[in-house]
Parts: C-alpha cells; sequence; structure tokens
C-alpha cells in the first residue's frame, strides 16, 4: 500500500480591519501566518480580513481597502487578530466588542498587537492581565483600564490565551513566537528568514532602544561573528575570546553588540541555544542529555532549568506536544 501523506492542520485567522487603519499593521500577521514557506505538510493557515462593516476601507497611507468580509469571519477562527487601532484609544464598535468577546469564550486565540489591546482592553478580556502595548500610548491605556497592567519594557506579553505586544516591528516578534509555538522553531526560523527579519526576538527584551547606525565595517564583522556562533553553540565562548575574534577590546565588543542586537551576549547566546533546543526536539530522537550537550547547555539538569524558566515546559514535554501535533494532523 503506498504511502500516504498526512493532511495539514488548518487553523483559521481572522484578521480584523477597521476605517483608517495603517496598512503596515495589517500586513504583519499576513505576512507571518500567510508566508508561502509554512510547512503545509505540518500545520497550513486559511487567512481571513474582515471587518465591522464589509466594504471600501481608508487607510492612514492614503489609499483605500476593499474588504470582502464581514465579522462573521471571526466566529469560525481559531486565531483572532486585532493588528492595531485608533491612536486616540476610542470605543470599538459593540458588533467588533461580541464578536471577540465569543471568540475568547469558545477558546480562540486572541491576539492584540500595538494599539489593538485597547478593544481586547474594552471588551474586559484582559481584566488582571499583564498586557504590551505601544510605549507611547501605554499610560493612556493603563488610566483607561485599571484593572489590567501594562508592562511598558517588554516585545510582547504571552499569557496564553491572549498574547499582546507593543508597537510596529513588534508585532512581528509576537506573531513569529505563535507561529512558533505552534508549529516549532523550524517552521517559525524559515518565515523569518522568508520575510527578512530576525528569527527571535525574546517577548522580555526591551521596546526602545537607542541605536545609532553602525559603520559597515563593525556591521559586516558582527554579522559574521554571530553567523560563527551560531554554527559552534556547542562550545564555550567568553566576552574576551569573542571580542579578540572581532578585533575589539571588551568594553567595545560589549557596547557594539548591545547595540547591534539589542540584548547582551549572554541572553542572546542563551536564545540561541534555546532554539536550537527546540529544533533538535522536534526532529529528532537525541536523548535529551545529547540535546543539552549539542545545543551548547551542557547537562539535561541545565537544558530543563532554562525551558522550565523561559518556555515554562520541560524538553520531554515540548517534544511530546510536537509529536501529539503529528498524530493530530495524521488522524485529520
Amino acid at each position: 500500500m503506498p504511502a500516504t501523506t498526512p493532511a495539514a492542520l488548518c487553523k483559521k485567522v481572522a484578521v480584523i480591519a477597521f476605517d483608517g487603519i495603517t496598512p503596515f499593521h495589517l500586513s504583519v500577521p499576513c505576512l507571518v501566518f500567510g508566508s508561502r514557506v509554512v510547512d503545509t505538510d505540518a500545520m497550513s493557515f486559511a487567512i481571513t480580513v474582515c471587518a465591522p462593516q464589509a466594504g471600501t476601507l481608508s487607510t492612514s497611507a492614503g489609499f483605500a481597502i476593499a474588504i470582502d468580509a464581514d465579522l462573521s469571519a471571526v466566529d469560525e477562527a481559531d486565531i483572532i487578530v486585532m493588528p492595531s487601532w485608533h491612536a486616540d484609544g476610542r470605543s470599538a464598535p459593540d458588533n467588533l466588542l461580541d464578536s471577540v468577546r465569543r471568540g475568547h469564550a469558545r477558546g480562540a486565540t486572541i491576539v492584540g498587537l500595538c494599539l489593538g489591546a485597547f478593544p481586547l482592553a474594552q471588551a474586559g478580556l484582559l481584566n488582571g492581565r499583564t498586557v504590551a502595548t505601544h510605549w507611547e500610548a501605554a499610560d493612556m491605556l493603563a488610566q483607561h483600564y485599571p484593572r489590567l497592567a501594562v508592562d511598558r519594557h517588554v516585545l510582547y506579553v504571552d499569557d496564553g490565551d491572549i498574547l499582546t505586544s507593543a508597537g510596529v516591528a513588534a508585532g512581528l516578534d509576537c506573531c513569529l513566537h505563535l507561529l512558533r509555538r505552534l508549529c516549532g522553531a523550524e517552521v517559525a526560523n524559515r518565515v523569518a528568514k522568508h520575510i527578512l527579519v530576525a528569527p527571535h526576538r525574546d517577548g522580555g527584551q526591551a521596546q526602545f532602544i537607542e541605536r545609532p547606525l553602525p559603520d559597515d565595517a563593525a556591521a559586516g564583522r558582527f554579522a559574521q561573528l554571530l553567523e560563527w556562533v551560531g554554527e559552534h553553540l556547542h562550545e564555550e565562548h567568553s566576552i574576551d575570546m569573542l571580542a579578540e575574534r572581532a578585533a575589539m577590546s571588551r568594553r567595545n565588543f560589549t557596547r557594539h553588540f548591545r547595540l547591534a542586537t539589542g540584548t547582551s551576549f549572554k541572553q542572546w547566546l542563551q536564545n540561541q541555544r534555546l532554539i536550537h533546543a527546540q529544533r533538535l526536539l522536534e526532529a529528532g530522537d537525541l536523548s535529551i542529555e545529547r540535546v543539552a550537550h549539542a545545543a551548547g547547555f551542557g547537562t539535561a539538569l541545565s537544558l530543563r532549568q532554562h525551558f522550565k524558566a523561559t518556555l515554562r515546559t520541560s524538553p520531554s514535554d515540548y517534544r511530546k506536544r510536537f509529536r501529539a501535533n503529528s498524530v493530530e494532523r495524521a488522524e485529520t
């Protein structure tokens, strides 16, 4: 009997547009979940852009867009994305609020990008939660909705059934994080590479960092250095050794590294090792001990501690979840 290819598990994504939306914000979830390089043998996404009323909407860029679907699309969605909102934080229409409430009640994952946290807060979905939004709107969100806590410093907050992000480009980080959660590190990294963004900026990374433009020579050296470290994650790396490799003093290396990546070398290296460990767990049957060694954590205990602290799970449970997803896809 010939082998059969398991049918992809298709998740429906409803992205809610509104009159006056910024086109970039609308494009973010469509770029990530609609990318042609999402592994269709593993999971696919059907995206519908909808609005409180189907028809022609204006945008902040001066051109109009035609929206064919109304909010009935939200009632069938597994993932509901509010990609932004009006800068003045005005009230959302009742039909939009009712739609996201119904979606949350039936178990859909809710995502509020940038100012998209405002309608979710108005709907009462963020009460008692810690959330992210654009740093310029953080005070307004906190004042309007005192029953939530605004983290003004992070790129995004994953609260399980509801995710919120900081402004503009942080929406990409949040959507890639959710894609990684659903499909694994390999798929998320492939999509990030396709749309030419960093494959992983941790949710706890600072929203706003002063970054003077580096000179070409320094940028080139750092790109080569980061690539080399990524290929040698199993080895020990010290700042002094890498500074020497980059032909810099320790002080200059540390300063330039933070300017180039927005984080410390220690945190960056830990993130890269975690991503590599995730990929190894998803792709094969290496023991936890061997995964820990290959990813640079040294011991299985160290790997488990980092998984628990950062991903809130264990390496074994992470592997089981992705194998369970494979069985679910095969049975779909």
